[in-house]
């Protein structure tokens, strides 16, 4: 007695499998229709853009690598870097200050951030470009008595200092209320388990929730260091007067050609921004490991063979039976 090949069994009788839906896609006519009417506009404007004589493309040429223009990429990065270095730290230590019990560090971080993203960036640093009229000098000594030695505020808050401590402070009021977001959003359930298990608050702290709120605290970061780096442009106000805006600004005042200086200052800022964009990219993906889907899994979905079997039926081994035994 052998078992029946299952090909030979009758219509009525044979095994099928489950049968897949055939899917058709669903057609989206309006969005061909808006892509073509945006495409048709792009190619006016690019069109209008390069055809346009008045705005002197051979001058953007001309000074797009220009001495002084590369000099203030320069200082431009420079402020840009330290900035947010000073900010990102005094961030950390006002977020660690609000979430604190202590009721007088819950209050010195508060007013900080109450202060500083209360009143506008320009204003302060003008404040710091003339810090050293309302403190001429900068002393050292025992307080309330004999001065042990000074320096020159001008000397020590120079036009450059004055420019990064003034973007810096402005912006870790800022930095500060995205950090704490970001500590909030991790549950407290995760601290309460690790203190089970024995971790010190500052390993927990570093492993366990940074972690986690780093997913919260990166894509507001980039964001804010893409900000910082439009905003040195505003550092004329301290003055100072070596970053790529006032170096574009003095080129257009000397060649009495604004348009084509502004367009060389836009095309350096829109490169450095899509630089950091990339980076910011990278390192969210980084720490969204696990929880982000960014690459959705491709589902392929077609015609299943009449007679195929469940492949869990197919692997597994076939008992004979009775009814399939041949006398």
């Amino acid at each position: 007695m052998a078992p029946t090949d299952p090909a030979t069994l009758h219509p009525g009788q044979r095994r099928r499998g489950p049968e897949l839906i055939n899917t058709v896609p669903v057609r989206h006519p309006g969005r061909w229709a808006a892509g073509a009417i945006i495409l048709l506009f792009a190619a006016i404007m690019a069109q209008s853009v390069v055809t346009n004589a008045n705005f002197r493309w051979e001058t953007v040429g001309k000074y797009l690598l220009d001495v002084l223009v590369v000099q203030g990429i320069g200082w431009t990065l420079l402020l840009t870097v330290l900035s947010m270095a000073i900010a990102i730290v005094l961030a950390v230590l006002l977020a660690f200050m609000r979430q604190s019990d202590n009721p007088l560090f819950r209050g010195v971080s508060w007013a900080w951030v109450w202060f500083f993203r209360g009143t506008p960036v320009y204003t302060q640093l003008v404040f710091w470009g003339l810090i050293s009229v309302l403190y001429p000098k900068l002393a050292v000594g025992v307080p309330f008595g004999p001065e042990l030695f000074s320096l020159s505020t001008q000397d020590v808050v120079t036009a450059f200092v004055a420019a990064v401590l003034g973007l810096g402070l402005n912006e870790s009021a800022y930095l500060a209320e995205i950090f704490r977001a970001g500590l909030k959003s991790v549950d407290s359930g995760q601290m309460e388990a690790a203190e089970a298990l024995g971790m010190r608050k500052s390993k927990i702290m570093w492993r366990i929730i940074l972690p986690q709120a780093m997913r919260v605290i990166v894509p507001p970061t980039g964001n804010e260091t893409i900000g910082m780096l439009k905003t040195t442009s505003l550092v004329l106000a301290v003055p100072f007067t070596l970053d790529l805006t006032f170096a574009t600004n003095g080129i257009a005042n000397r060649s009495y050609l604004p348009i084509p200086l502004l367009i060389v200052a836009a095309i350096w800022y829109l490169v450095i921004t899509s630089i950091l964009m990339v980076g910011q990219f990278y390192i969210e993906r980084h720490f969204g490991k696990g929880v982000d889907n960014l690459v959705p899994a491709p589902v392929k979905a077609g015609p299943a063979p009449v007679n195929a079997l469940p492949a869990t039926a197919a692997q597994a081994p076939r008992t004979p039976r009775k009814e399939d035994e041949v006398l």
